[in-house]
């Protein structure tokens, strides 16, 4: 599975250039890929697929959250530290914070794109 998934990813190159990753639960049978076109963390600390600071939350995203500055201000006010910029990485600290439902209300209208995330055990 992870073979495959590297595979789907690699037919994506022209799409993410920049860089690109899999990550695989051979556990539960699940594998997420993913190809990038860095534009907010041109670091390697935004390469995805990401997991969360606690490792809950493992998950890849195409998109932009317009209002992460703020929430990143505001999830570091809680306590929460970043490694990078990215605004996955803001995404990932909000599933921690807030669950998955209250953080996408919170970014719903101010953002565009799509996201997988897999979050087996808890924090």
């Amino acid at each position: 599975m992870e073979e495959i998934a590297g595979d789907l990813a690699e037919a994506l190159r022209h799409r993410g250039p920049d860089d690109g990753g899999v990550w695989f639960d051979p556990a539960a049978g699940i594998a997420l890929s993913h190809r990038r076109l860095s534009i907010l963390d041109l670091s390697p600390l935004g390469r995805q697929p990401m997991a969360s600071a606690c490792g809950r939350y493992v998950m890849v995203f195409n998109g932009e959250i317009y209002n992460h500055g703020p929430l990143r201000g505001e999830l570091g006010r809680s306590g929460h530290r970043f490694r990078g910029g990215s605004d996955t990485e803001t995404m990932l600290a909000a599933f921690v914070e807030w669950g998955v439902e209250e953080a996408v209300l919170r970014f719903r209208t101010r953002s565009i794109g799509a996201c997988r995330s897999w979050g087996p055990a808890a924090c």
